[in-house]
């Protein structure tokens, strides 16, 4: 019968036999292999001295330093070129080194290799005298001459002086200037927006606008629960959609289908065919209300994103869920897609943006940097970057792996939206009807706006929910709490001699998180 014993008395036992096992050889260095260590050294040699082997020690240095030993102060033997006449040149060895890490270096311990007599001798019988010392003078210039040269005693400087020294021609300025804090470049200059027209028809607040690819209308939805086609033109209501039961949080057209599609608070998610104004699918499957939606630009895919703390991908087609994207521990505000990996991106109140693998459905990268919620997202047209918004800040980022770039500060609201153009303008509109336009390369706020609210609103409901640049990105359109859509153009009046940029040139004050 087999005793048995407990865990701890089999992992003892199991170790002390390992330990007996081993014991013998316990700290016990290996032996050294003559043969390999020669061929170790020659390769060291080779790849970090290799440039400077075939270089002489000149004798004058060495007299200057007060003879061999000052020179040498590892008092290696010295091998003469010509034996019997005077000394023209002197090869030294390589410095002793112990023989492994952690060991003293000691007389005994000491392991040093020196040049071969016959390689010394071959090498200064090859260069005459009068020729020698002329390439000695042109390759063999230490650092010790670069210091002589500029007038500073070798052993002033510190070690790390001498690379700088090395590496900036003998420069002293190059090395020795300090470095200018970064300054913030100058931003480019963008022509100020002004409102040229507000369109009102809602009878609830304006929550969520898209423009279709074709850049002839644009679609709003609304907490009326309508959803209401626009021409862009004449800004007059070409078409009312009726059929969610609830707050209407997002649409978009689509550039591959004459379809339209829609989210809301009533946990729905349409598809609207626009040749005959009807629902023709039904996505199934959010458990709380769906906050906002995107589509796939190369594929047909729909990603909507909840207050059920996930994001859904849907074959448009089959309406099927391909995946589920699960993670975020609270609503997801905003989704955003795009052709290059990583093609899904979210931001949520539980302060997190993510980057999804659409094919595993599984997060590559999630950013923490933000502290509050990031409510909205949005892609460079065309750089690799992208902007996320939040009330702490808004910030620049860099695909594919998420790298910061920049805080943009100064917004101090609840930003909803983010919208930027080809131009490198980026608007952000808050809760409070504020709306701040930047430069995108440097973060400078060029612009801030607050329109006024539409006659017989309250004051209280000046907010922007969302915003969108046109197809030509000459306009700017954005959904409010005063139930309007406003519309604002660049001015085309404005130089930038009258609209100067009020910018210096000040040190760089960037926070990293």
């Amino acid at each position: 019968e087999v005793q048995k014993h407990s865990v701890h008395t089999l992992v003892f036992r199991s170790l002390k036999r390992t330990h007996d096992m081993f014991v013998a050889d316990n700290a016990k260095p290996i032996p050294l292999d003559e043969e390999s260590h020669k061929v170790k050294m020659a390769v060291k040699l080779r790849t970090e001295y290799g440039s400077v082997l075939h270089m002489p020690t000149l004798k004058e240095n060495l007299r200057e330093k007060g003879g061999t030993n000052t020179g040498d102060p590892y008092g290696h033997k010295q091998y003469s070129g010509n034996q019997g006449q005077e000394l023209e040149y002197l090869i030294t060895g390589t410095h002793p080194y112990p023989p492994g890490p952690g060991v003293a270096l000691t007389a005994d311990t000491k392991v040093q290799r020196m040049p071969s007599e016959s390689a010394a001798q071959s090498l200064a019988v090859a260069l005459p005298p009068s020729q020698s010392r002329l390439d000695a003078n042109r390759t063999a210039a230490g650092v010790g001459d670069i210091y002589r040269h500029a007038g500073i005693s070798e052993r002033s400087q510190p070690p790390g002086m001498s690379v700088a020294m090395v590496e900036a021609g003998g420069n002293k300025n190059s090395a020795l200037m300090a470095k200018k804090a970064p300054t913030m470049p100058k931003p480019q200059w963008h022509p100020p927006w002004k409102l040229y027209r507000v369109i009102s028809g809602h009878l609830g607040w304006v929550r969520c606008i898209a423009v279709e690819p074709g850049n002839q209308w644009f679609v709003t939805g609304s907490a009326d629960r309508t959803i209401k086609i626009w021409d862009l033109a004449s800004g007059k209501l070409k078409l009312s959609l009726t059929g969610h039961i609830s707050t209407v949080r997002g649409v978009i057209v689509s550039a591959r289908s004459p379809y339209l599609f829609s989210c809301g608070e009533d946990k729905q998610v349409k598809c609207w065919d626009l040749e005959y104004n009807k629902v023709i699918r039904h996505y199934h499957g959010h458990l709380s209300a769906v906050y906002g939606l995107d589509l796939h630009p190369t594929i047909d895919v729909l990603v909507t994103c909840s207050r059920d703390s996930t994001a859904r991908i849907w074959d448009v087609r089959t309406k099927a869920s391909v995946h589920t994207l699960s993670g975020h521990t609270n609503a997801v505000a905003t989704v955003k897609c795009q052709a290059a990996e990583p093609q899904i991106i979210t931001g949520s109140h539980d302060t997190t943006i993510r980057l999804w693998d659409l094919v595993a459905g599984k997060t590559r990268v999630t950013l923490t940097n933000h502290k509050k919620s990031v409510r909205a997202v949005v892609l460079h047209p065309r750089h690799y970057t992208f902007a996320s918004g939040s009330p702490d800040n808004i910030k620049q980022w860099k695909f594919p792996d998420g790298n910061f770039i920049q805080n943009l500060s100064g917004h101090n609201a609840i930003i909803n939206t983010l919208a930027v153009n080809s131009d490198g303008v980026l608007v952000s509109g808050a809760d409070n009807g504020t709306m701040h336009l930047w430069d995108w390369r440097t973060g400078y706020n060029f612009q801030r706006v607050h329109a006024a609210v539409q006659p017989g609103s309250l004051d209280s409901e000046s907010g922007i929910f969302a915003c969108v640049f046109d197809q030509s990105e000459s306009r700017l359109l954005t959904a409010e709490a005063d139930k309007t859509i406003k519309v604002y153009k660049e001015d085309d009046t404005a130089t930038e001699e009258t609209h100067p940029v009020s910018w210096k040139p000040e040190i760089i004050k960037r926070k990293r998180f």
